[in-house]
Formats: structure tokens, sequence, C-alpha cells
């Protein structure tokens, strides 16, 4: 398994979040796991980081700003020398869902709950040992 130095895990429900940030620590994947609640506090730990994450596990329904307003808003980012490989995590495996999403910087589509073969899968496709 490769050790990544940061995930971050954007959520707006808690349990998922407790869930997905234990299933990482359990899985020994990454140095650090940050937490945040809406796309627009991922923006703002973003924004505070001296380097970018590894990969950001992001939901899709949020409030405030849901997934896909931050991967537009992310995008608009200045560009950095590593981007993060980004999962977008829902519920529905809706074609229009995934479809919209084809348009943003998105590496992975994975529904709800994340698993460890689910999370496996995207680490053995974007961080090769």
């Amino acid at each position: 398994m490769p050790c990544l130095a940061c995930v971050l895990l954007v959520d707006d429900d808690r349990t998922a979040n407790f869930l997905h940030k234990l299933l990482v620590t359990n899985m020994g994947i990454a140095g650090q796991v940050l937490v945040a609640e809406d796309g627009q506090q991922a923006l703002t730990t973003l924004a505070g980081l001296s380097a970018p994450p590894a990969l950001i596990l992001l939901d899709l329904n949020m409030p405030v700003l849901n997934g896909l307003d931050f991967l537009t808003r992310y995008a608009q980012l200045p560009p950095v020398n590593l981007r993060p490989i980004v999962a977008l995590l829902s519920s529905s495996d809706h074609w229009l869902d995934q479809a919209r999403a084809q348009h943003l910087p998105v590496d992975a589509y994975l529904t709800k709950p994340l698993t460890r073969e689910k999370l496996q899968g995207v680490l053995q496709q974007y961080f090769p040992q």
C-alpha cells in the first residue's frame, strides 16, 4: 500500500467522515487525514496548506457548496505542481451525475459506501507502488 502524505475527506455527513477517516487510518495509507464538511470548508482547507493533499475523497451532495460546485471552483485555482487525485463519492450511480462530473477534474466516480476494496482500486490505479 502506498503511504500518501495527506488525504482530504469532504462530506457533510459526520458519520461518513468518521467512517472514511477510520478506513483510511486503518489501511495506513496516509500520514495525515483532513476533514471538511462542505466544499467551502474544503477550499479554505486547501488554501491553508503548503502542499496539496495527494487524494481528495469528495461527496457529491452537500449544503453550502456541493461537490460539483467545489470542483468548478477548484479547477479555477492556480495550478500546483502536484494536482490531487479526486474521487467523487455519491449515493447515486445516476448517469447524469457521472456525465456532469466528466467535464470537471474528477479522476474516479465511486458510489457509497466507500469500502476498502473501492479505495484499494483507486490507490492501485493512481498510486502504483
